[in-house]
């Protein structure tokens, strides 16, 4: 194709999962605010193991436009897996995140690219207004990221997504960060560098119902803890010790109080409730420490994190990655 030949000057990442009835208007959408931009730019759509016919309206796409590339899974991987692999295929000055759903305007992409050519290496793009969202998701969303912020170092946005554009050097890195369960947002607030926001309204779905139910978005939030901090661990330490301090209070006082004042402690009641209590505890600490050694038990064993079935990507559109050592 002569696009591979010529520099891109922007390249969009779309993650698809049974986005069949979207898919149209999204690309049209996307061509027309990107084309505004610059004429060199690429569309590449992640389909991540679709059940409907998402992956056929794809090929149609690039066979209309050689400026469309999609990359088909041979399963479902997760959202966070589908981005990485449009990372790894992208070689766009400037990359754009964005989710296949329309929930996020492509349009907004004039606005990111616009403060990415006043020096910035990232621009988010930040909820101001979450339409179509229950108060659930909402609070639960705002819960999880203002715990994450107190128990990490790092700055990750208040109400963002993975909707962002990010500079060809940040997707250099992002390559380096081989973990398997992958945090995004989180990664590429770590890596620093220049870093700003845009405001905007996000849209209701406008067809079929999310792809991530509430075990999917637990999931991730683990990710996200267990990828950015080590104080659960910390606090399962802290747990042991408060708890075996009290026991051995409680152990003095009963000896004190049997030999002491000559009368012996008694009750069912209490016995059992402290051992659920103590067994409970232990539970959750096993399970924290379990999470851990889960992820790195992923990292060891080295899979694949992706398998493609399918692609119209040639291995010349992938970024070199060797010019950025010097950096």
């Amino acid at each position: 194709m002569e696009t591979i030949n010529k520099q891109i000057d922007i390249s969009v990442i779309i993650p698809i999962y049974n986005e069949e009835q979207i898919i149209p208007e999204l690309y049209e959408r996307l061509h027309k605010t990107v084309v505004q931009i610059s004429e060199h730019y690429e569309l590449i759509f992640v389909n991540d193991g679709s059940e409907d016919y998402s992956l056929l309206e794809l090929i149609k796409l690039s066979e209309q436009d050689e400026r469309v590339f999609y990359i088909n899974f041979s399963r479902n991987f997760g959202h966070q897996i589908a981005v990485t692999a449009g990372l790894d295929a992208c070689k766009g000055k400037a990359v754009v995140i964005i989710d296949g759903d329309l929930q996020d305007p492509p349009e907004l992409i004039t606005d990111l690219y616009s403060k990415h050519k006043e020096g910035y290496e990232v621009v988010y793009a930040k909820r101001a207004e979450r339409k179509g969202e229950s108060f659930f998701k909402k609070s639960t969303a705002k819960l999880f990221y203002r715990v994450l912020k107190r128990i990490t170092s790092i700055n990750i946005p208040m109400d963002t997504g993975d909707f962002r554009l990010i500079d060809q050097k940040v997707v250099h890195y992002l390559k380096q960060m081989s973990e398997q369960n992958k945090f995004l947002r989180g990664q590429i607030a770590w890596l620093g560098f220049r870093q700003t926001q845009v405001l905007f309204n996000r849209d209701k779905r406008k067809y079929g119902k999310t792809g991530y139910s509430l075990s999917k978005m637990l999931h991730f939030a683990m990710d996200g803890i267990t990828g950015f901090s080590d104080k659960p661990l910390q606090l399962v330490t802290k747990l042991g010790f408060t708890i075996s301090f009290i026991s051995f209070l409680i152990i003095l006082y009963a000896v004190y109080s049997h030999f002491i004042l000559d009368r012996t402690i008694t009750g069912w009641t209490s016995l059992i409730i402290s051992s659920m209590f103590i067994g409970g505890v232990q539970l959750i600490s096993i399970g924290v420490i379990g999470e851990y050694i889960s992820r790195i038990n992923k990292n060891v064993l080295k899979r694949p994190m992706y398998i493609v079935e399918k692609s119209n990507i040639k291995k010349s559109n992938k970024t070199e990655v060797k010019k950025y050592v010097k950096i």
